[in-house]
């Protein structure tokens, strides 16, 4: 596929050498990431409805029932290119099960004016694709006379009050929750589930008008737990942007596939599904939660979430130019992230399936799903927030790495780097800066080039929203 970036790399040895640099660079610490609690080794791909749900405009004739939802997700399983790349979930966001009450043990069922979950997990799989559904803490207050299933013990007994959601909030003291979460679980599993979005989790999402307990991190183990026993290989992803000190954090990896990094980026009820100004916060929190991250732990054992990736649609409908869209599926493939589109999949331009489905873009992500990029700054090697940003992952055992280098414009507001260098930018980026020495085979991935060898570092051109994927292999 030919760029969309007019980046310029440039002869950099002599360059460098007319360089002095007053102190060394700090030390590259590769960061991994292993097998997860629920024993997945990449990161999830698919489509979620949430995007669509709350953009209506930008998908004229969608309805969030199951004939839509099909109309979506057989683009998965109908188009190769999505199919090769390993885009296989099919999510469903909120609104899928009743909203008020459950089943005669207090489970969550599904809206069958809607949808008939076990119908669609059939047809799902039958295409090779697999289900996800959406939840939030809690059993329901109008269930709290209701029995657990196998227990004699009311859901009133364990859980109390109201969080906002039509949800009592649980006493995780008592045994009786986690068979509740049990119940729930296996139900799941008996219909043919296989991811778990779990929202509304805290310390970490903003309360969005409801009334949240500070803690409901025990829920996430609770979930966990009921995965485990029911037989069945669930993700559980949770979100929003969670609470990423080292006590919750530590929570968090034991128990869950994924977690978002921030809040919804999608633009809420506008013509278009993202702004490039939230997509600076969305990169941004990505690099807040990976240093913090690889304090802890340089092996982690769950993978971000950035939220969905809009890409897919033309830029008048993704709201963003090109090449910002370009920069964003290789920020979210560099992240080692999930790659759950939110676009509408009846409408993808030839752009947008390059670069959802482009191979080597696809190989690069199979590489950060074990080795995720850190940013290491032009010139010093920190990991600040800037404006022209150099990425890498890895080196893996051979020495092959990811290099991603950036110049994300005039921070539009939430950016965090706050400076406005407009137009085109020369961006330098040394060995030293990145971590690395030695000479390199550079293959530039959205341009399908190779570069040549290189040994000491890159200058490169790009203008705004632009940036630019290198595969590193050692010469």
């Amino acid at each position: 596929m030919a760029s969309r970036s007019s980046s310029l790399l440039v002869s950099f040895g002599a360059l460098m050498a007319a360089i002095s640099t007053a102190s060394a660079e700090p030390a590259l610490q590769v960061v991994q990431i292993g097998t997860t609690p629920n024993g997945f080794t990449a990161s999830a791909r698919g489509w979620n409805s949430f995007g669509i749900q709350a953009n209506p405009d930008t998908t004229p004739g969608f309805s969030f029932n199951q004939t839509s939802v099909i109309s979506q997700c057989d683009v998965l399983a109908k188009t190769a290119a999505l199919k090769d790349a390993g885009y296989v979930y099919c999510s469903l966001d909120s609104g899928w099960s009743v909203g008020g009450n459950g089943d005669e043990f207090g489970r969550i069922i599904y809206d069958s004016s809607l949808f008939d979950i076990p119908s669609l997990a059939e047809h799902l799989h039958a295409e090779g694709l697999l289900l996800g559904v959406y939840v939030v803490p809690g059993a329901f207050v109008a269930d709290e006379a209701k029995t657990i299933l196998g227990t004699n013990v009311t859901i009133g007994s364990v859980c109390s009050g109201d969080n906002g959601l039509a949800r009592c909030n649980f006493d995780y003291s008592q045994p009786a929750v986690q068979q509740w979460h049990n119940s729930v679980v296996d139900q799941f599993a008996s219909w043919g589930v296989d991811l778990i979005k779990f929202d509304y989790v805290t310390p970490g999402s903003p309360s969005n008008g409801a009334n949240l307990p500070a803690d409901s991190s025990s829920e996430v183990a609770a979930y966990h737990r009921a995965i485990a026993r029911s037989g069945r290989k669930i993700r559980l992803d949770i979100s929003w942007k969670l609470d990423r000190s080292q006590e919750y954090f530590d929570i968090w990896e034991a128990n869950a596939d994924s977690m978002r990094t921030d809040q919804d980026i999608n633009n809420g009820g506008g013509p278009t599904f993202v702004s490039w100004e939230v997509v600076q916060r969305a990169i941004d929190n990505y690099r807040q939660y990976i240093t913090t991250a690889m304090q802890y732990n340089t092996t982690l054992t769950i993978y971000p979430d950035m939220d969905n990736v809009f890409v897919g649609n033309p830029a008048s409908v993704s709201g963003v130019t090109d090449d910002e869209r370009q920069t964003i599926m290789t920020h979210w493939i560099g992240a080692g992230a999930n790659l759950i589109i939110g676009s509408d999949l009846t409408n993808l331009d030839d752009f947008g399936l390059s670069l959802l489905a482009n191979p080597d873009a696809m190989a690069i992500a199979d590489f950060t799903a074990r080795y995720p990029m850190q940013p290491r700054n032009p010139g010093t090697g920190n990991n600040s927030s800037q404006q022209l940003q150099a990425w890498i992952a890895g080196p893996d055992a051979s020495g092959a790495a990811v290099v991603v280098i950036t110049n994300y414009g005039p921070d539009e507001g939430q950016g965090g780097f706050g400076t406005s260098l407009s137009g085109v930018q020369t961006i330098n980026i040394s060995w030293e800066d990145l971590g690395i020495s030695g000479e390199f085979d550079v293959h530039d991935i959205w341009a399908d080039k190779d570069l040549g060898v290189e040994s000491s570092g890159f200058s490169v051109q790009l203008d705004e929203g632009q940036s630019v994927l290198y595969k590193l292999s050692r010469s």
